[in-house]
């Protein structure tokens, strides 16, 4: 009589040891405890902006850009001249008493006050501006300084916004709140502007298209423009386009 023999491979399963389940236990910790601390960093009390300032160059740019649409900036050195300029005076014969007036001098040719013919060129209907310029802009509001930073992609203009809530407010009173928002900027196939809402986000969070009036992706140039402000916009914009860290705007003749 034979004798049966059975043999077969047996291989014994081995789970992780003590120190192996030490070390996930601790990298799940710190993994949690930094991403915990992000949010609460970053969305639930965020830090204010770094206001952005711009050098000698710089400045002396963006202040020529805007002295060219009209917008009055003053150093402080050109308020001090101003005020100089303001308190000098010269001594003039009145001849009604006999007396001596005191007259301020006539703004002299090349100041900004001084009388010059009108003209205008294509290259002033071309507006541009850095995003480094309009948050240096921003920066100028001490209302806003340090709770208000842009970002130029193409196609894409973003805010990033530190919203104060209201101390009789029942949820989160007196603390700041990080908003966040996009809109879409170009050019469509008639080479009319386009101006949409690609979203808001709250402390990170993005709100429904519905809690936003159904608005997202809608261009608020034909949806709103029926002869308001939006249709008197684009009536008046030849081109518009954001770039990588650039706003451009052409304005029509």
């Amino acid at each position: 009589m034979k004798k049966l023999q059975l043999s077969g491979n047996y291989t014994k399963q081995q789970g992780f040891s003590g120190v192996q389940v030490m070390l996930i236990v601790l990298a799940v910790i710190l993994i949690t405890t930094a991403t915990s601390f992000y949010i609460i960093k970053t969305y639930i009390f965020p830090s204010p902006f770094t206001p952005v300032e711009l050098n000698q160059q710089e400045a002396k740019t963006l202040d020529n850009k805007l002295a060219a649409l009209g917008w009055e900036t003053e150093t402080r050195n050109d308020s001090q001249n101003a005020v100089q300029r303001g308190n000098t005076k010269y001594a003039v014969n009145d001849e009604t008493n006999g007396t001596q007036a005191e007259r301020s001098p006539a703004p002299q040719r090349g100041s900004d006050l001084a009388p010059e013919p009108y003209s205008e060129s294509p290259a002033d209907r071309l507006v541009s501006f850095s995003e480094k310029e309009v948050n240096a802009m921003i920066a100028r509001s001490p209302d806003f300084a340090q709770r208000v930073a842009v970002d130029f992609s193409q196609d894409l203009a973003s805010a990033k916004i530190l919203i104060p809530v209201p101390e009789d407010f029942p949820v989160m009173p007196g603390q700041i709140v990080r908003v966040s928002a996009g809109l879409d900027i170009r050019l469509d196939a008639d080479r009319r502007p386009v101006v949409a809402l690609v979203g808001v986000s709250v402390m990170g969070v993005p709100i429904p298209n519905a809690w936003l009036g159904n608005i997202k992706r809608v261009n608020l140039v034909n949806e709103f423009g029926s002869g308001g402000f939006w249709t008197t916009f684009a009536d008046g914009v030849e081109h518009i386009s954001v770039t990588e860290g650039q706003l451009n705007i052409k304005l029509r003749p």
